[in-house]
């Protein structure tokens, strides 16, 4: 009889603990894409510091609402109307050439997100722009998430790159 009792003991805790394991949230996941622009850090940050400038280096956004208030709030458009994102501006320093944000809403399957947007001088006329994430997928789309991400972080770095060809 001792020995069906821990049997059934050992069975309860491995369902508890698979079940348990399956209603876990996903684990936070980072995301670092940087790209080297030719121009000294505030020539490049003059073009894409401002909160909203995103409009114009980020190709899948159409439009920039800024509400004005301090921090400031965005929300992002994309060009085909679709989706909108609204972004809070967490932190700022223009002497240091970056800023971070979070989302407030987003049609990603990710919870959690800040970001940091960051101009380094590498030397000779040359700049680093890195862009940094860190979020938790929703449950299952771990690679939608990350995909999704990486896309828009590369292709924005490249178009920034692309600004300031020579």
């Amino acid at each position: 009889m001792k020995n069906k009792i821990t049997a059934l003991a050992h069975f309860a805790v491995v369902c508890a603990v698979t079940l348990g394991f399956g209603a876990m949230p996903a684990s936070a996941a980072t995301l670092t894409r940087s790209i080297e622009v030719n121009g000294a850090p505030s020539a490049v940050w003059s073009v894409i510091g401002a909160f909203c400038a995103i409009k114009d280096w980020l190709p899948p956004v159409g439009m920039c609402i800024e509400d004005g208030k301090s921090p400031p709030t965005r929300t992002l458009v994309t060009r085909d109307g679709k989706a909108s994102f609204v972004e809070t501006q967490i932190s700022r320093n223009d002497r240091e050439y970056s800023y971070s944000y979070a989302f407030i809403s987003s049609p990603l399957p990710v919870t959690d997100y800040r970001s940091t947007i960051k101009v380094t001088a590498k030397g000779d006329g040359v700049s680093v722009v890195t862009w940094t994430g860190a979020y938790t997928p929703d449950s299952g789309k771990e690679k939608d998430a990350m995909e999704a991400l990486n896309g828009v972080y590369e292709s924005g770095l490249a178009a920034i790159q692309a600004r300031f060809k020579k």
